[in-house]
């Protein structure tokens, strides 16, 4: 994703002379395209990301679009307070992109584990909050966030993900993408989750159980209308998300669902236990024993399914 996103901020700041690049010393062999065609506008601000925000604020104040870059926590929790006085409260157009998102940096720990980023960010209010699913949607997403003024926050993962759509999307901040129809169970999906969400629907599909995939690349603000449609059509919704159940995802889909008060609707939320992680290792190791394996989720989905009385196989499959 972090190439997708650096491609596309390329190519924007070739037409666009207000898009500004600024990193907390790091990422360099990511970014270093960038800083070597747009020097002027390229600034390394060392291991000081609250500065890093405070000079971001001030350029924006003058009329640039800025992006700070670092790791996980770094360009998020650790400026917070520079975050929400100066760029959400003046409405500023800074750009925080988050790398690593989740137990992307799993073996570093938990200093390192972005797991409550999407709850901080989303309670900031003017702040839109992106997480792409794929790196066409971390592009598009780049595209959009430097087309629409104010702050955005956008999580990416760490590198490797897989690509979800062979072709090009619609894509818009604030709009769901389908990416299955269904009719049967809804997987809302958000980040980099959602190449696993779409091979638990493919398991869910070879035992005739028709799912249907939502893309919530954007958390606030959230596209309510197609998890009300969800909920109507399907009745039984899951949301998935490498991010603590407590205030990701979860948490806005239910507050949806409890003021729609849709009568009949199952709802679950399934991401990451809302404790430390008290071990290290790789991103789907630490994932597989958080019990966010694709394997876990859909038995999950399956219990949920027979609980909610709904069938397993449709009766034109026999």
């Amino acid at each position: 994703m972090r190439h997708s996103f650096i491609r596309a901020l390329i190519r924007a700041a070739e037409t666009d002379p207000r898009v500004w690049l600024l990193v907390g010393d790091l990422g360099f062999g990511v970014v270093e395209p960038f800083a070597n065609r747009f020097p002027s506008r390229f600034l390394n601000v060392g291991v000081a990301e609250q500065n890093m925000t405070g000079i971001a604020a001030g350029l924006a104040s003058c009329g640039k679009i800025v992006f700070t870059y670092s790791i996980g926590n770094f360009p998020t929790l650790r400026c917070l307070e520079q975050i929400r006085n100066d760029v959400c409260y003046h409405g500023l157009s800074v750009n925080i992109v988050s790398v690593g998102g989740g137990y992307s940096y799993g073996p570093l720990g938990m200093s390192h584990h972005a797991t409550e980023d999407l709850a901080v960010m989303r309670s900031l209010p003017c702040m839109t909050v992106v997480a792409p699913g794929d790196p066409l949607e971390a592009e598009m997403a780049t595209l959009a966030m430097i087309e629409s003024p104010g702050p955005h926050y956008l999580r990416l993962g760490r590198a490797g993900e897989s690509t979800v759509y062979p072709t090009e999307i619609t894509f818009e901040l604030g709009k769901a993408v389908t990416v299955r129809e269904g009719d049967d169970v809804t997987i809302i999906s958000t980040g980099a989750m959602l190449s696993s969400a779409l091979e638990v629907a493919d398991r869910l599909a070879s035992e005739s159980v028709r799912a249907r995939l939502l893309s919530m690349h954007t958390l606030s603000p959230i596209d309510s209308d197609s998890v009300i449609k969800a909920a109507r059509e399907t009745r039984v919704l899951v949301t998935v998300e490498e991010h603590s159940v407590v205030g990701g995802l979860g948490g806005a889909v239910a507050e949806i669902l409890a003021e729609a008060g849709l009568p009949g609707v199952v709802f679950k939320r399934i991401g990451l236990p809302h404790q430390f992680c008290s071990v290290c290792g790789s991103q789907d190791y630490l994932l597989a024993e958080s019990g966010m394996s694709p394997e876990r989720i859909k038995g999950l989905i399956t219990t949920i399914l027979q609980g909610a009385n709904r069938p397993s196989v449709h009766p034109e499959s026999i």
